[in-house]
């Protein structure tokens, strides 16, 4: 007679939603484990990147304070794009309200035709002066920066945004499958010590085998909210429809922000300054607070100077932006921060949140510490089922008295 093993008797028991879940839990880990492992390995090295970068580069990125004044901005920018050269235009100027450090001027230029990331940034340089004597504190070749490819592995596993995104995007939706499943299957189907030990703690002093299922069952389980946070903003770049999805959800209205930005008109005002210098310089009094002010510099004949600032030392949300005509320095338009909807300020947290930087220092080490759960859930779940497979290949069943490998 046919001699049932341990593993038919549990299967047996099972519900067929339960055996649904499970192998959907098995099959989509091995299908997406080894992105989701690069996904979650690059996000635990990114966290930190600022802090990295800023000592990295503390010759180039900070300055001895001066109690001059700063020099005209229409000044600064004739001198890094001399620096740059003319064939690269500034795209976009950080300057910093905290006198310690050197402004920022911004050159990229992108390729969405090429298949890798290194033919998709033809150039990304910055160059850093003292504002307040102009003087060039270094060039940082930021396609090239250890952060920059790391960031670029994260995004689109180093292809082109259009070809690697929507794997990196397709896949992070899976790891959200494979969260909810991992929960179904923790979830103890009583309540009782026995079980609750098993469930929340790890049983570190039992067999390798043993400790690696708890480390994939309970730290799955811990990290699974924040895991879920950090895999959901990053659905919201890679897809549009998440992201309409999220907006509506969080603004409850389908009409989109008005994002229209205005137009230059040639004057024939004569200003006593730079357009740009005198755009600055209004912008810096409406800007109060703001720890970094940004510029992106009119471009064409009917482009504005778009003029903004954030408030917080890291974080890119709550910024107020204002647009300056070009040849007036005119201000055509201004869109506040207490002006969005709670689906605007969503989508402009996406990034903070993801990446931990909206808690602070202790919200990044969270990100860091859950990173680093995720990117061990594909490899303890790999070798669970590895060494399953490996066990059932060596089971037999006694079929008339006569050994036969257990086909399961």
């Amino acid at each position: 007679m046919f001699k049932r093993t341990d593993k038919l008797k549990k299967q047996s028991s099972k519900s067929r939603f339960r055996i649904v879940v499970d192998k959907l839990h098995l099959w989509l880990g091995l299908g997406s484990g080894l992105i989701v492992l690069i996904i979650s390995i690059t996000g635990c090295l990114f966290v930190f990147q600022k802090e990295i970068n800023d000592y990295y580069y503390r010759k180039q990125l900070f300055i001895v304070p001066q109690q001059t004044p700063v020099l005209p901005l229409s000044e600064l920018k004739k001198t890094a794009q001399a620096t740059l050269g003319a064939d690269k235009a500034i795209l976009s100027i950080t300057t910093y309200t905290h006198p310690d450090h050197a402004w920022e001027f911004l050159a990229y230029k992108g390729n969405d035709t090429a298949l890798t990331y290194f033919g998709g940034v033809e150039y990304y340089d910055v160059v850093l002066l003292n504002p307040y004597t102009g003087q060039v504190t270094g060039k940082i070749d930021y396609k090239h920066n250890f952060f920059s490819i790391v960031k670029a592995i994260h995004w689109s596993l180093l292809l082109n945004t259009p070809y690697g995104q929507p794997i990196v995007g397709w896949s992070t939706f899976i790891f959200v499958l494979l969260l909810i499943t991992g929960l179904i299957m923790w979830w103890p189907k009583k309540w009782n010590k026995a079980n609750r030990e098993k469930s929340f703690k790890v049983k570190w002093k039992a067999s390798f085998k043993r400790v690696n299922y708890d480390l994939h069952n309970v730290l799955g389980f811990y990290a699974l909210i924040i895991a879920l946070v950090m895999a959901l903003t990053g659905m919201v770049w890679a897809f549009t429809w998440f992201q309409a999805t999220v907006y509506v959800a969080a603004a409850g209205t389908t009409t989109p922000p008005d994002r229209s930005v205005k137009e230059s008109a040639k004057s024939t005002v004569t200003l006593t300054q730079d357009p740009l210098d005198a755009a600055f310089g209004r912008a810096q009094g409406i800007l109060r607070g703001a720890r970094r002010i940004f510029i992106y510099p009119a471009r064409g004949e009917k482009g504005v100077n778009l003029i903004g600032g954030y408030k917080g030392k890291e974080t890119y949300y709550g910024s107020d932006e204002l647009q300056f005509d070009q040849y007036n320095a005119k201000l055509l338009g201004r869109r506040n921060d207490a002006h969005k909807n709670r689906g605007e300020r969503l989508i402009e947290m996406n990034y903070d949140i993801h990446v931990g930087a909206i808690a602070g220092l202790p919200g990044k080490i969270l990100a860091f510490v859950i990173s680093f759960i995720c990117a061990s859930l594909p490899v303890t779940g790999f070798y669970i089922w590895w060494g399953r497979r490996k066990k059932s290949k060596k089971r037999t069943v006694m079929v008339r008295g006569a050994a036969v490998t257990d086909p399961v």
